[in-house]
């Protein structure tokens, strides 16, 4: 229960977040190429603005995607193994995920860090970079928890498109 309500409260904090960060890239480039055709020149902050949302879409978007099953994972061993070892294996696999998201995350948390030391500003903006910086380790944390919580009850892990295709295929035999 626990695991289950932690999770949709994950995955709408990352909805969230990623659908706010969408609106604000598509309205500030909207709007820098409004002004682009009205005055001839476009928003000089416009392009820096863009990349900060998109690094929030992208990094809270690998949450969503993995919520939903649909992040890319290898799928050219999925049968070498017999079906009887699925139960086991889909906790290894998760596992794993899991310590990698969590890597990522103190590689990236090391990143910020040094920024953070180094006081590093972006030029146009004229702004400290770290807190830009701060989300790329953020969402490899979360993710790296949704994974752990999918290792250990792997009931709450959401279909993947392959289980989806064998259900469906399954269902049509009926």
């Amino acid at each position: 229960m626990i695991i289950e309500k932690t999770l949709n409260l994950l995955n709408r904090f990352e909805k969230g977040i990623t659908f706010l960060a969408f609106a604000v890239l598509v309205c500030v480039m909207f709007t820098d190429v409004a002004v682009r055709e009205i005055t001839g020149t476009g928003l000089h902050w416009s392009r820096q603005l863009g990349v900060y949302a998109n690094l929030f879409v992208v990094m809270f978007g690998l949450g969503v995607a993995s919520s939903e099953g649909a992040h890319l994972r290898p799928k050219f061993a999925d049968h070498w193994l017999p079906e009887s070892w699925n139960p086991f294996l889909t906790r290894i696999q998760e596992a794993i995920m899991s310590l990698f998201c969590l890597l990522f995350a103190i590689v990236a948390f090391q990143v910020v860090v040094e920024t953070y030391n180094d006081a590093v500003q972006s030029i146009v903006l004229r702004v400290v970079v770290w807190p830009f910086q701060a989300v790329i380790p953020i969402a490899f944390l979360l993710t790296s928890i949704r994974h752990l919580f999918y290792t250990i009850d792997p009931s709450h892990r959401p279909s993947t498109e392959h289980e989806r295709v064998d259900e469906k295929s399954n269902g049509d035999d009926l």
